[in-house]
């Protein structure tokens, strides 16, 4: 297969972690005999920085020519503690989102069993949880009206949603709880908010085109806590934008980094592929990112384009670096193992295949990681 895949590494940590993306989906072509090309573009804070924009005309013309978008982190505490500035990195994606269509974020949750002490939740709750959240992307409050009065003390984000909107994505949360568990929750505040409750409306209506899919509902603060409290009750979670980007943030607690936090996001003819944690400036050039959640997302990209055998090789190559404890800091506080460290071993392991012989030994010393 040739892919064209557009690159946006983006700020802080963003290049340094897509660049063992890019290094997993090298040795994947390799090793499969395909064909990735890879080009680069600018989004976030840099691109605002070389061209005042922060989703320059030229990477939206890249991205609605690619077949694949490959997306880092967008972030710079230079923006956030400004509340005056009128452009912002994070325009960039928001816009991004909006002009490739890309309506539903896909963000599993599944621990990794080798991982399950990382936790801060106790092992028995959350040992065996497999669920995946879809949250609806270009509608709801990110994207309505803003106003600010001149006096700056009056503001307001308008939160609207359209049946379309809802629809499209329901669909997608059903068609996947039928490959699933056959289980879907929608989270919502029909209590007390009006597009939730056209929310609960169209998809209890859809639902019963999915006879064999269990629909039950929850509010949004309840759920906040089952997620933490009994996560194994779920199998597909589906939300509006705002509730959907908490939940799945929270939802890294289960997993014990937001390090490890792929996800895809998809439209009729467009997808784009990123980890969920942000720029993270604080360890920008240190070498102590953790370029799982990227690999992740670019294993991802190979399940979207049918590569079933292809992404099932990467997520073994991280098992792998995750069983022989070839992690970063943040899963391994005393790792010797960097960024790059992390991403050469999983690549390695692609490229191996049967006929590698591992030094355990030596990796827990930092020594080596393949011979």
């Amino acid at each position: 297969m040739n892919l064209k895949i557009a690159v946006l590494a983006g700020d802080g940590i963003g290049p340094e972690v897509i660049l063992q993306a890019k290094k997993a989906l090298y040795a994947i072509s390799v090793a499969y005999d395909h064909e990735f090309i890879f080009e680069d573009a600018l989004i976030g804070a840099v691109a605002i920085e070389k061209t005042r924009n922060p989703l320059p005309e030229q990477t939206l013309n890249l991205c609605l020519n690619t077949d694949a978008v490959l997306f880092g982190a967008i972030g710079n505490p230079k923006y956030d503690n400004n509340p005056e500035a009128k452009v912002r990195p994070e325009q960039g994606l928001l816009k991004l989102r909006q002009e490739l269509g890309l309506f539903a974020n896909i963000r599993p949750i599944r621990p990794f069993k080798n991982l399950l002490d990382a936790s801060p939740i106790k092992r028995e709750v959350i040992e065996n949880v497999d669920f995946v959240i879809y949250r609806e992307l270009t509608g709801g409050s990110y994207y309505g009206d803003k106003v600010i009065n001149d006096e700056g003390t009056f503001a307001s984000d308008i939160c609207e949603y359209s049946e379309n909107e809802i629809n499209r994505i329901t669909h997608q949360a059903f068609k996947a709880a039928q490959g699933r568990r056959k289980k879907v929750t929608l989270v919502d505040k029909a209590n007390v908010l009006e597009t939730s409750r056209l929310w609960r409306k169209l998809v209890k209506e859809i639902a019963k085109q999915y006879p064999d899919v269990k629909l039950e509902c929850q509010y949004i603060d309840n759920v906040a806590m089952q997620i933490i409290t009994d996560p194994k009750q779920y199998d597909v979670i589906l939300t509006e934008n705002l509730f959907g980007d908490i939940l799945s943030d929270e939802a890294c607690a289960i997993m014990g980094s937001i390090g490890l936090m792929a996800s895809t996001s998809v439209g009729e003819s467009k997808a784009l592929f990123e980890p969920i944690h942000g720029s993270y400036p604080q360890a920008k050039g240190k070498n102590i990112a953790n370029p799982i959640a990227s690999i992740l997302s670019a294993a991802m990209l190979l399940e979207h384009f049918g590569l079933q055998k292809e992404a099932r090789k990467v997520y073994e190559a991280v098992e792998k670096a995750i069983e022989y404890k070839v992690v970063t800091i943040d899963l391994n506080p005393g790792s010797r193992f960097g960024t790059n460290d992390v991403g050469d071993f999983i690549s390695n392991v692609i490229l191996s295949k049967d006929d590698l012989y591992f030094k355990n030994d030596n990796v827990q010393i930092g020594q080596s990681t393949i011979v």
